[in-house]
């Protein structure tokens, strides 16, 4: 009788548990792209200013790719090239989390990007200028659940911020 107690108790447990663990598995692995992208996001700001150079972290939302570019110009033409040997330049997000960017456009002083509007970038790239600034944008991840996490960039310092908004 004992026995059969204990038998039920873990399965009320065990029933209460994995549904709630499902959700922090995906949750774990948005924050884990999440601090992925920061860190290259750091990166490329921090070697903007070091090597006194217009770098780029591009984008590849559907292979899940992110590499950090420097500017070239050649002649009247501009271009950006892959920036080599540097650890962390490049690598894959998990291809689980979608990945997309957004131009911030509005008042640049507002404190959330609900004050904004947004709007799509095709290129899917940040720049980060030599003086320490960046393209204000808004990086959102988005996993198979509908949980989201929001990476804001500032523009007058590079700096991102984590915003969470409410899941879909």
């Amino acid at each position: 009788m004992e026995m059969m107690v204990v038998l039920v108790l873990i399965a009320i447990l065990t029933a209460t548990i994995i549904p709630e663990m499902k959700g922090t598995f995906e949750d774990t692995l948005l924050r884990s792209t999440g601090r992925d992208l920061v860190n290259v996001i750091e990166l490329a700001s921090s070697r903007a200013i070091s090597l006194n150079q217009t770098l780029r972290v591009r984008l590849d939302a559907i292979s899940g790719r992110y590499q950090i570019e420097r500017h070239m110009r050649q002649g009247a033409a501009e271009d950006f090239e892959p920036l080599k040997d540097v650890a962390g330049g490049k690598g894959n997000l998990d291809k689980r989390i979608s990945v997309q960017i957004f131009r911030l456009a509005g008042d640049p002083s507002a404190t959330s990007a609900g004050e904004e509007a947004l709007v799509p970038d095709e290129e899917q790239a940040l720049t980060f200028y030599p003086d320490g600034t960046a393209d204000s944008a808004l990086i959102e991840l988005k996993d198979r659940a509908g949980f989201r996490l929001g990476l804001r960039v500032n523009a007058i310092t590079s700096r991102v911020t984590i915003l969470e908004p409410a899941r879909e």
